[in-house]
């Protein structure tokens, strides 16, 4: 009989924390995506109105990676409310030889929001100015940490701005922030502003109508939006899109049903078959990203199960290799 692997949270948190690593693997997962022969079917994603909530399913193949990753990803918005985490979830390990399971990550939503701020650094590397010392992130929960946290892995990031709709978590947020990352941040009400004077501005949140107006971007900045993976989302307003000269998205099919893409053809701003050179494009060096310091550039990520397959088999082998884990022989 199969042996199964069980790691625990605890255990995944200690194998695999946000460092070079970790974005390496999302960087590499990306690669994979543009060179050919990923299978990665549609998002299957329902939508749970009635408790502001939904589930999110994500796989894919990788050629050269023994094992795929099944990601089940719920996220429910009301959470904080009754003292519990947006977001929660676990992945699957199946053998891509056998399809037998090898290991169930336990992970409570924490590899995902790992390798989304991997894919966050990511982009950033291969669109931002590469002299970006300012940043501006709009949300308050654990993906506005951790993408500000990723920020710093990549680009010489010296100061940060945060901007979300509740201003006391904002500076509890910016107060932690400078502590955690001896960065000066602080948190500003006003959105125009808290733009102003980033070089780079990541927005995480779950907004349905825009937190970003393209009248607010300025020339050399990066915008990585990473809140619309739900076709009722939306952080940028859809002229962001027309006024950006570099549009990026993580895959153009999902964007286009999913994500600020989706928003900007429902706006008319863009057009349905508008083709654009994806982010694995651009890191495999396929298509130019920023070709100029004045470039206004925009990333749209709805997050890929080529990302959750290449973070959970990291997570096995950094597990195996510090003999974590529980085996349980069915």
């Amino acid at each position: 009989m199969p042996t199964i692997r069980i790691l625990t949270e605890t255990e995944l948190r200690s194998a695999v924390p946000l460092d070079d690593a970790a974005v390496g693997c999302v960087e590499t997962a990306f690669r994979a995506l543009a060179r050919g022969g990923v299978v990665m079917p549609p998002i299957l994603s329902m939508a749970i109105a009635e408790h502001n909530g939904e589930v999110d399913v994500k796989t894919a193949y990788v050629p050269g990676i023994d094992s795929f990753a099944l990601k089940v990803s719920p996220g429910f918005f009301d959470n904080p409310k009754i003292g519990l985490p947006s977001t929660s979830g676990l992945m699957v390990l199946f053998s891509a030889r056998t399809g037998q399971v090898e290991a169930l990550l336990l992970d409570n939503g924490y590899l995902t929001d790992v390798r989304t701020a991997a894919a966050g650094a990511v982009a950033a590397r291969h669109l931002s100015r590469p002299d970006s010392r300012r940043a501006t992130i709009f949300g308050t929960g654990m993906q506005a940490r951790l993408q500000l946290q990723a920020l710093t892995l990549v680009r010489p990031i010296e100061r940060a701005t945060i901007w979300g709709r509740d201003a006391g978590k904002a500076e509890v947020l910016a107060a932690a922030m400078t502590g955690a990352l001896g960065i000066a941040v602080s948190a500003e009400t006003d959105p125009a502003r808290a733009i102003a004077d980033a070089d780079i501005v990541v927005t995480t949140t779950p907004a349905t109508a825009p937190v970003v107006r393209a009248d607010w971007l300025r020339p050399g900045q990066h915008v990585t939006a990473m809140g619309s993976d739900q076709h009722t989302k939306n952080e940028l307003d859809p002229a962001c899109l027309r006024r950006a000269d570099v549009y990026v998205p993580d895959r153009l099919s999902q964007t286009r049903s999913l994500g600020e893409l989706r928003s900007a053809i429902d706006a008319g701003v863009v057009a349905a078959d508008a083709e654009f050179p994806e982010l694995g494009a651009i890191v495999e060096g396929q298509a130019p990203g920023r070709t100029a310091a004045e470039q206004i550039t925009v990333a749209d990520m709805t997050g890929t199960g080529v990302q959750d397959t290449a973070i959970a088999t990291l997570a096995r082998e950094r597990a195996a290799a510090r003999g974590a884990g529980t085996d349980f022989t069915s």
